[in-house]
């Protein structure tokens, strides 16, 4: 049979990642420190307006009707480890954290949708594309980049999950609430649970604008480009610095977004995150030169 008309079973497909994990493994000190530097020196950043964010969002949403069931697939452990987390959190006696913790999915959001910007770049390219595409980001030359990004993403979320800790402690804190109706009348009744959101919020504003600057391009560039970390953080910090008051308004959608899908329930982020995760894909066509 000609292999171009094979059909792979799921042993044959496991077989085929299995090798493409040990290539990326053998590259992965290429990739980390001696990323392919002719390829840096074409990026340029282009200056965008709102009406590209429209685009953006446009051609994301066509990305997601045309594999709505595959990503819809995809994406469900998304909001599925968010209510058994904070399930975990409710039996643990720490509901001060389930807001930060469920807020916090937000800074790791570039990781999760890593598959997503794979399958709207195979599709920009005209191929036949399936869900399990969306792990074909095994096989890009910068893998091992961007897994050290998502690291350093996990980072930081760690890091406000322990300052969002330290201003319950400092407010209504240190010790439990004695149950959730007690907590949430303290939060919106009292002056130390005012403070509590007054300082969770803008300390949270911090982290969300960090993560946005290093990460609004920097995943979908190291998915198209062996550019490494170093240079993916610094593009992404220069298209904000370009574009400031369009890449605000774009976070502001992503924060909006996030916040309506996770209303019932989550359930909602099994839409909006593909959606964001595509559209980011064509805010970074538009943005980064080639």
């Amino acid at each position: 049979m000609d292999s171009k008309d094979h059909i792979r079973n799921p042993i044959e497909w496991v077989m085929d990642e299995v090798k493409a994990v040990g290539g990326v493994i053998e590259k992965a000190d290429h990739n980390l420190r001696h990323p392919d530097e002719a390829k840096q020196s074409e990026l340029t950043i282009r200056r965008i307006e709102i009406v590209d964010l429209k685009d953006a969002l446009v051609k994301g949403f066509a990305d997601l009707g045309a594999y709505r069931t595959d990503i819809i697939f995809v994406c469900i452990i998304y909001p599925v480890a968010g209510l058994v987390l904070s399930r975990l959190l409710f039996g643990y006696d720490m509901l001060p954290l389930l807001f930060p913790l469920l807020s916090g999915f937000a800074l790791i959001g570039p990781v999760a949708a890593v598959g997503l910007y794979e399958i709207s770049r195979r599709r920009e390219r005209g191929d036949k594309v399936t869900w399990l595409d969306a792990f074909g980001v095994i096989r890009a030359p910068a893998f091992t980049s961007i897994i050290a990004l998502g690291l350093v993403l996990l980072g930081i979320f760690l890091v406000w999950l322990g300052a969002a800790y330290a201003v319950y402690a400092a407010t209504l804190g240190p010790e439990p609430p004695v149950a959730i109706g007690a907590f949430i009348q303290d939060v919106f009744t009292t002056s130390a649970g005012w403070a509590m959101i007054i300082f969770g919020f803008g300390i949270g504003f911090l982290f969300a604008l960090l993560v946005l600057t290093i990460s609004v391009v920097s995943f979908p560039l190291l998915l198209d480009k062996n550019v490494g970390v170093n240079k993916a953080i610094e593009t992404s910090v220069r298209a904000v610095r370009a574009n400031p008051k369009t890449m605000a308004v774009w976070g502001m959608i992503v924060a909006g977004s996030l916040v309506l899908g996770s209303l019932p329930a989550l359930l909602g982020l099994i839409i909006v995150m593909p959606l964001l995760g595509h559209a980011t894909w064509h805010l970074y066509r538009k943005v980064v030169g080639h």
